[in-house]
């Protein structure tokens, strides 16, 4: 059960008005427990406002929720954005955006540093060392969970098939095997129709429910009218806080320096989470470890450990990414690795999460207004199919790194064998969490590595 922030309400009373100040330290305590990634951070969200404080009803919360799982980016953060924005305008969707992001964004900048300090420490590189298995399991039941959501039909099993292909043997970079996803999605529906489409299940009629403050029956707060004028110049002032930050780390460093370049690649990164953060990670490790080489294959799996133990979006990992890319240039913040780091961190979450508010505050009121049919089922099909076969390659890639840390001529480690098993067997057969997974294979290599 999600934990509780607040005691129950009395079903039967009536819900006072919701201030402002009262749903800040909301979005604050969300921040700090919303561990167990988007499932879990979407539950507590559904058992506290919809359930216990009746801020909201069923019904609103599913449209919302529906409406980002369409959107690019964490769609746990964006629907905390979302109702934010519902209950109190745009302070209130940027309140409760930036305080799901904020808390993780500061521990990951401390823990991106501890890591860096004491990494090499014996009994360190043990834990770490212990960690490496249990991401590549981790990687592999996401691919299988998303899998089980997303291929339900011929076709997408062939797209996932040929996305592994295109990602493992051609190399074709992840941007394009969207792009090309999206498009056989598409093209496959008006071809053939009912390519990708489930038959939809019968409804049923909605249940009497308690009376919450945005309630089913509720007239529209005025501000989710849409307006012509307020949509163009919120993409103004959005066009505007992209640029303006760029054009600052260009002037600092030039185009081809390490921090505008982290906000090019992080930007473009945002517009490819369809998904969720699993679905950009191949993406982001081809690119920051590939391409640019802001980290190695293994530090970007000691990364996304330290994601899943955080609260915060998953996709939070982009903050160590550039910590680690930042660490190792003292020269962007005066010569100081740790303030380079943290700099860095701050540069790629801005990029990063700029997409997701500009999103909701922009696309909210057209969803407000009724617009609940969106046509983009087809393509984002195709896909989800490929982000499968994409994260499967990215599981596969990281078991390669782990099991035979040099190479296929080299010797297999065995330990990491065997942990990376015990992790799946955990996950797949015991239905284990995944950050007690963390942990204990995180004891066994520490234990271990002492003992040896």
């Amino acid at each position: 059960m999600p934990p509780s922030l607040e005691t129950d309400r009395s079903l039967n009373s009536p819900v006072a008005p919701i201030s402002l100040a009262e749903a800040w330290r909301f979005w604050l305590k969300l921040g700090l427990i919303s561990f167990g990634g988007p499932a879990g951070q979407i539950a507590i969200m559904h058992s506290e406002l919809v359930e216990r404080r009746r801020w909201l009803s069923e019904r609103r919360f599913l449209h919302a929720l529906n409406y980002c799982m369409l959107l690019p980016g964490p769609e746990a953060q964006q629907l905390a954005t979302y109702i934010g924005w519902l209950m109190h305008r745009s302070w209130g969707g940027l309140i409760a955006g930036g305080l799901f992001v904020l808390p993780s964004l500061l521990l990951l900048i401390g823990l991106s540093w501890a890591y860096l300090q004491f990494g090499q420490l014996p009994w360190v590189a043990g834990v770490f060392h212990g960690i490496k298995p249990a991401v590549t399991a981790i990687v592999l039941h996401a691919g299988w969970r998303i899998g089980g959501r997303v291929l339900r039909r011929p076709m997408q099993w062939w797209l996932a098939g040929l996305a592994f292909v295109a990602i493992a043997a051609w190399q074709l970079p992840f941007p394009l095997i969207v792009l090309l996803a999206a498009a056989a999605g598409y093209l496959a529906e008006r071809w053939r129709p009912g390519t990708f489409s489930v038959p939809p299940s019968a409804t049923k009629p909605d249940a009497p429910h308690p009376k919450a403050w945005l309630d089913d029956d509720s007239p529209p707060p005025v501000h989710t009218r849409y307006r012509p004028r307020r949509t163009a110049v919120l993409l103004l002032l959005g066009a505007l806080l992209w640029a303006l930050p760029m054009a600052l780390l260009c002037l600092r460093e030039g185009w081809q320096g390490t921090l505008p370049q982290m906000g090019w690649f992080f930007s473009k990164a945002a517009l490819l989470t369809f998904g969720g953060a699993y679905a950009v990670l191949p993406y982001v490790f081809q690119g920051a470890v590939g391409h640019y080489g802001w980290l190695s294959a293994g530090q970007m799996m000691d990364g996304l450990a330290l994601g899943e133990t955080t609260p915060g979006p998953l996709i939070m990992v982009v903050a160590f990414v550039g910590f680690v890319g930042g660490h190792a240039q003292p020269t962007l913040a005066g010569g100081s690795p740790f303030w380079a780091g943290a700099l860095a961190a701050c540069v790629v979450t801005w990029f990063t999460f700029l997409p997701s508010f500009l999103f909701i505050l922009i696309g909210g009121p057209l969803v407000e207004s009724g617009q609940r049919q969106l046509a983009l089922a087809a393509p984002l099909a195709g896909i989800g199919a490929a982000v499968v076969g994409v994260i499967l390659n990215l599981a596969l890639f990281f078991g390669l790194h782990t099991v035979w840390p040099q190479g296929w001529r080299g010797e297999p480690d065995l330990v990491a064998m065997a942990l990376c098993a015990a992790t799946l067997l955990a996950l797949f057969r015991f239905k284990v969490g995944v950050i007690p997974v963390i942990l204990a294979c995180a004891l066994a290599g520490g234990l271990l590595q002492v003992l040896s």
